[in-house]
């Protein structure tokens, strides 16, 4: 393998080979190609592009690349992946309710990289939550509970961490083929036969159109079949946050009440439509109306205490899990209609106050967030509280302020965009 003729060849036009794509990514792995001829290539890829097989392949190299977990003794298996977004708690939700289905939710999940901590980053926010599990004690929690979520090991698809990293600094993450052979990969290695891709869509995504949302859905769900995976996508709305919280602890909170019966509207419905496609992706007997059983009856919350326990976390401190101490409001400056709560800005503004990570290493504070009170088409007089800001001895407290008020927009009327944009079954 040369790698200059590889990289030659992609800035031509041509189409990889499978084995050309192994050579490549093998020889990297093991430090005999340099990052400056790998950022070459990914910078040829971004302008030519790869074909559907070619971006199969690479996914399925990628995802070979480490261990791959073997979940074949375990029944219905089942993952789901989120395209990011604000106040996207779903996880927390969805995996119990999953197990309390039927299915088995057996996931690893990573740390957030941006305005607000990942779903483990959430997770021990909860005191006394192991996030890191060998793969013994993994499976045997999968079997024993029907739900376990770890950290994500270094040793899961690591040709996609090499390759995100130098793309994250060479300007080259806006791909649809590497975006979707970066995500697939960790998913692929993760092992479950079926999954459901939430893909968001608008000011608080990375897809700002639908059009493009429904591409690398199409896209993912193609390579996922290629791998004998049976996989749904549902494209949703990111315009704005979902639910009220944004923050760590702030959003398992709202996770437990959603799991209570008492959850925004509409994290409540996404969470029963992922769970209805991902059901019956993994050809279990349950419709929505087992699915919304499930949680009224409160056996996805009791499924929840049992993950959370057997993790080490304490279930009796869900009701005073620990936010910051600090609190100031966000008012109405006039009366109207709340036209719009920009989720970006939203998203930054809970950064700012330290909830998230400018870099890997940093330091997130679990206790510290933005919730809103409103949504968009909400009534509201001058003076009502829009906004929430947790925060602790005033760091960063002016700039999401600004973010926050930034926004938080009322005007007379509004247009809202509906929750669920798209679902797109199982093409098989």
């Amino acid at each position: 393998m040369r790698p200059t003729d590889f990289i030659l060849a992609k800035r031509s036009g041509e189409e990889h080979s499978k084995d050309a794509i192994e050579a490549f990514l093998s020889g990297y792995l093991a430090g005999e190609f340099p990052d400056y001829q790998v950022s070459a290539w990914l910078m040829a890829v971004c302008w030519r592009g790869m074909s559907a097989t070619e971006t199969a392949n690479l996914t399925a190299v990628m995802a070979a690349s480490g261990d791959v977990l073997d979940l074949s003794s375990l029944p219905h298996t089942v993952d789901k992946h989120s395209t990011g977004g604000v106040g996207d708690k779903t996880s927390l939700v969805l995996a119990p309710l999953l197990a309390a289905c039927g299915a088995t939710v057996a996931k690893m999940s990573g740390r957030g990289l941006g305005h607000t901590g990942g779903t483990i980053d959430k997770l021990e926010s909860i005191p006394g939550f192991q996030a890191t599990l060998d793969e013994a004690a993994f499976l045997r929690q999968a079997r024993e509970v029907g739900v376990v979520v770890s950290g994500q090991s270094k040793d899961l698809a690591p040709a996609d961490g090499l390759l995100y990293a130098l793309r994250d600094a060479t300007a080259t993450v806006a791909s649809l083929p590497l975006i979707a052979s970066s995500i697939m990969s960790k998913k692929l290695a993760g092992g479950a036969r079926s999954m459901v891709l939430d893909v968001k869509v608008g000011s608080g995504a990375f897809m700002k159109t639908e059009r493009d949302a429904r591409a690398l859905a199409e896209l993912m769900q193609a390579i996922g079949e290629n791998e004998g995976r049976s996989v749904a996508a549902v494209l949703t709305d990111m315009a704005t946050p979902l639910g009220h919280a944004v923050g760590n602890a702030l959003e398992v909170r709202e996770a437990v009440a959603t799991l209570r019966g008492d959850g925004p509207g509409d994290l409540t419905e996404l969470c029963l439509t992922l769970a209805e496609q991902v059901l019956h992706a993994s050809r279990l007997d349950c419709d929505r109306a087992a699915v919304e059983q499930a949680l009224t009856s409160g056996r996805a919350y009791e499924k929840f205490e049992a993950w959370i326990a057997a993790q080490g976390g304490d279930p009796a401190s869900l009701d005073s899990l620990e936010v910051a101490p600090e609190q100031e409001g966000v008012f109405a400056m006039r009366a109207g209609v709340l036209t719009g709560v920009e989720a970006l800005a939203a998203g930054r503004a809970a950064g700012a106050l330290g909830g998230g990570r400018s870099k890997k290493g940093d330091r997130v504070d679990l206790g510290v967030g933005v919730v809103v009170h409103h949504k968009p088409g909400d009534q509201v007089a001058a003076g009502d509280r829009l906004a929430t800001l947790y925060h602790r001895n005033d760091r960063g407290l002016d700039e999401a302020r600004r973010l926050l008020e930034g926004a938080l927009t009322i005007g007379d009327r509004a247009q809202t965009a509906p929750l669920i944009l798209s679902v797109l079954p199982p093409r098989s």
